[in-house]
């Protein structure tokens, strides 16, 4: 491990739950911030605790316009972007049949082509730059799945087939990329930001005990310290040789493997049918 000069983050979603928090963290550390957020009152406070190392900027990443703009003006001001850290989205409820035309499209928009549009944006800086460190919030639900979540769990899986990509494709600039992989965490990711979609009276038996799980009533009782994310995605971007992916949380540290060794085993039983498809030779 190496000790960096001092960065230059640019935060997406940086004005609550675990975009806040990494965001304070990574502050509190001295490096600086260009925090991006739909509405920056919610970014409050923040330049006032940590001066001109704070650059808040107003954003909806669903704006493609806007966010080659906020990029070209985060770069500017701030002399570069050293990491970005791609963490705004939301969670949407609801069974599979349940979900609304325009709430799959928006959760889409924001979870999957929001991050695309600022990755783009953000590239020819680093590739100017000689090199940089993309960190794309993904979640558990971009390698497990969920009942009441599989909309959510589409855009997290999208987001990482994209970024696996993405990291083959730019490691010859120098540029890293890591999907960050958090459990469960103390934030209102399943209370106040939670999109849900109308219940349909046919699932009430199915999904009654996701519903109630996704209501918000436990979120603060999540195992997840927003705090400690923080701190373990600083210990990230000083890595040499950063993962591509990185659980954060014992739950996603248990499941993510057994999950995978059933995959494995499952493959492994219907190995001899998978190969009888190929063309003889």
């Amino acid at each position: 491990m190496t000790s960096p000069r001092r960065r230059t983050w640019l935060v997406t979603g940086a004005s609550r739950g675990l975009g806040r928090a990494i965001t304070e963290v990574v502050l509190e550390a001295g490096d600086v911030v260009v925090a991006t957020a739909r509405d920056t009152a919610g970014l409050a406070g923040l330049a006032e605790r940590f001066g001109d190392r704070v650059v808040p900027l107003a954003l909806d990443v669903t704006d493609r316009q806007a966010v080659r703009a906020v990029v070209a003006e985060a770069a500017e001001r701030a002399g570069g972007v050293d990491v970005l850290l791609n963490n705004a989205g939301y969670g949407l409820s609801g069974g599979v049949e349940e979900v609304g035309e325009q709430q799959a499209r928006d959760q889409l928009d924001v979870n999957l082509f929001g991050a695309l549009w600022v990755t783009q944006a953000v590239l020819p800086v680093m590739r100017r730059q000689g090199g940089g460190h993309i960190l794309q919030m993904s979640s558990i639900a971009g390698i497990a799945t969920y009942p009441n979540l599989g909309l959510y769990c589409a855009s997290k899986w999208a987001l990482e087939g994209l970024s696996e990509a993405l990291a083959q494709e730019v490691a010859g600039f120098g540029i890293r990329v890591t999907l960050v992989e958090p459990g469960e965490f103390r934030t209102d990711w399943s209370a106040g930001s939670m999109v849900r979609a109308t219940p349909m009276p046919e699932y009430d038996e199915v999904l009654a005990k996701r519903r109630h799980g996704m209501s918000g009533a436990y979120a603060h009782l999540q195992p997840g310290d927003p705090r400690k994310a923080g701190e373990a995605l600083l210990k990230l971007v000083d890595a040499d040789e950063p993962p591509l992916r990185l659980l954060l949380g014992t739950s996603a540290a248990d499941l993510a493997p057994r999950l995978l060794r059933e995959r494995l085993a499952a493959w492994e039983r219907w190995d001899a049918l998978a190969r009888t498809t190929d063309h003889d030779r």
